[in-house]
């Protein structure tokens, strides 16, 4: 094959969006000829879509120079542009910023009236955001709009509208940033903008969609992110993300092993060629899926080294200590990260596990004043994941409170938004904390059914310590029926067997003393006794403590 037939088969498969041939036919044109610059341009792009990242930045560096040479300074601004996108990405944050500094001397000292301006604006906008600055971010990635508009650019009007709707969400505005989401995503299934336009916007969309807890838009853009890149085998920068957000949707909706095995993929391409920072969310992701489970040990490895690739392993870690018994160890770590995290978005998605480990540890007014906060972040999201881990976490807290009735509305509300998620596993935990309030109201039958349907649940999914608490609460149920007493006053029977007083008893069981009192008196009356020495004994006597 000749250089000139090499130089056409990869210019073609370039158009055909072929990119490993247009990759490989180009490069051995390349490198038996001189490129004019809009083929090295060209090379660049193939490069970095099948996951040659420093040879693409290579040769953005002699496109660049090229275009120089040949007096074509704006261009060599756009390749600047794209050098700076690359190497931060790369994480080299001193090279990008020289390139930043760079191509603005160039566009400053030639005086030019250019696109290229716009495209520079989006670094700096990017920092703004970065550093938590979202009015900033957003006014600059409008005054990109505004140059891409004047230049009629799709792809620098696509990404400045993508960083606007970012901005916006970060901002509170939700809704406006969803509408400008919604119109990027037209500009990018029509195919009005480049292929590396079409795949950063895929994957901020989604990730941004995952943010603000918009479960359906996630779904459907991940969707559509799986058959763009099936379309165009060769792609590798896209590929990781895409299938860490397929399988995260695939947990919430029960197809365990099929995001147990998109995890795995997404950590193989993650590696390679060589070992890219968002391999944490990987790792993290299958520590998840262990954890559920119950493989305990795989799973603390997995947020290890999800850890060590940047990633925190929390609130993951502490739920996992907290399933161990190390429920010292669960609740210093959630609470440290909760009072670390102080933007919205990081705090909403720690907030649920915080109440699950303070309940556990028996601080009820540390998870209700969780729950306050994640019940307004799910008003103004208007976030149905939020409303249901709201209404969960609340139902859980007021059975512990001794109020099964209240609890039963709030759990109710909870399951039915699970349902409508279609989350499979959320809503047999909620059936389980059914079951408890039917029993605390003697409700024993429809007790048993809740318990039954949840066990059912979790032995599909495989989630063997869900299915042994299960199995648990029925073997309690025994004890409970011969006795005839409900689950709190069967508590209450325990610590005053164990000699407690009713203000001890009620600063274990965080109530009130009238309440342990009414829970005594209930418990002589079941079991025809007239003295605590009396209960005590017949604690004993019946396997009950």
């Amino acid at each position: 094959m000749t250089t000139a037939d090499a130089l056409h088969r990869g210019r073609d498969s370039f158009e055909r969006q072929a990119w490993g041939d247009a990759y490989a036919q180009l490069s051995l044109a390349d490198s038996e000829s001189q490129f004019e610059p809009q083929d090295l341009e060209r090379l660049a792009i193939a490069a970095y879509l099948v996951g040659r990242d420093d040879e693409s930045v290579d040769v953005w560096t002699r496109a660049h120079n090229e275009l120089l040479s040949h007096g074509d300074t704006a261009r060599a601004i756009r390749c600047a542009f794209y050098l700076t996108m690359a190497l931060i990405d790369k994480r080299e944050f001193a090279r990008a910023g020289g390139w930043l500094t760079r191509a603005q001397r160039l566009l400053d000292e030639g005086h030019l009236d250019c696109v290229e301006s716009g495209y520079l604006l989006l670094p700096i906008a990017l920092q703004c955001l970065d550093q938590g600055d979202s009015t900033t971010a957003h006014a600059t990635f409008s005054q990109a709009g505004e140059l891409a508009g004047r230049f009629q650019d799709a792809d620098l009007m696509t990404l400045s509208r993508l960083g606007q709707g970012v901005s916006l969400t970060h901002m509170g505005e939700t809704h406006r940033g969803v509408e400008l989401f919604d119109e990027v995503m037209v500009a990018v299934t029509s195919g009005e903008v480049s292929p590396i336009v079409v795949g950063l916007v895929y994957c901020a969309v989604i990730e941004a969609c995952q943010d603000i807890f918009d479960l359906r838009r996630a779904q459907e853009w991940t969707a559509a992110l799986s058959r763009w890149c099936a379309s165009q085998p060769d792609l590798v920068p896209y590929r990781g993300q895409c299938l860490v957000h397929r399988a995260e949707i695939m947990q919430l909706h029960g197809a365990w092993q099929d995001a147990m095995d998109e995890a795995q993929l997404a950590r193989e391409r993650f590696s390679q060629p060589l070992v890219q920072p968002a391999i944490g969310m990987a790792f993290y992701q299958l520590a998840e899926l262990y954890r559920l489970l119950g493989e305990f040990s795989k799973s603390e490895q997995a947020y290890r080294q999800a850890s060590q690739a940047g990633r925190t392993p929390q609130p993951g870690l502490a739920l996992l200590r907290l399933a161990q018994g190390q429920v010292d160890a669960a609740e210093a770590a959630i609470r440290r990260v909760v009072d670390e995290a102080q933007d919205r978005v990081p705090r909403s998605k720690l907030l649920a596990a915080y109440v699950e480990i303070t309940l556990a540890t028996g601080d009820i007014q540390a998870a209700l004043t969780a729950i306050e906060e994640l019940a307004v972040m799910a008003t103004e999201l208007d976030a149905p994941l939020l409303q249901a881990m709201s209404a969960q976490a609340l139902g859980a807290v007021l059975l512990s409170e001794d109020a099964p009735r209240d609890a039963l509305r709030a759990l109710r509300r909870a399951w039915t938004l699970w349902q409508e998620l279609e989350a499979p596993y959320e809503a047999a935990r909620v059936r389980v904390l059914i079951g408890r309030g039917c029993r605390a109201l003697g409700d024993e039958d429809s007790a048993e059914m809740e318990f039954d349907a949840a066990r059912w649940v979790f032995q599909q999914l495989g989630a063997a310590p869900d299915v042994a608490r299960v199995e648990k609460l029925s073997q309690k149920a025994s004890a409970q029926i011969a006795s005839g007493l409900t689950t709190r006053e069967l508590e209450v029977l325990r610590l005053l067997a164990a000699g407690k007083a009713n203000r001890a008893i009620a600063g274990d069981l965080f109530i009130s003393e009238k309440t342990v009192a009414r829970h005594v008196s209930n418990i002589f009356t079941k079991l025809g006794l007239s003295s605590r020495s009396a209960a005590t004994a017949y604690a004993y006597e019946h396997d009950l403590l």
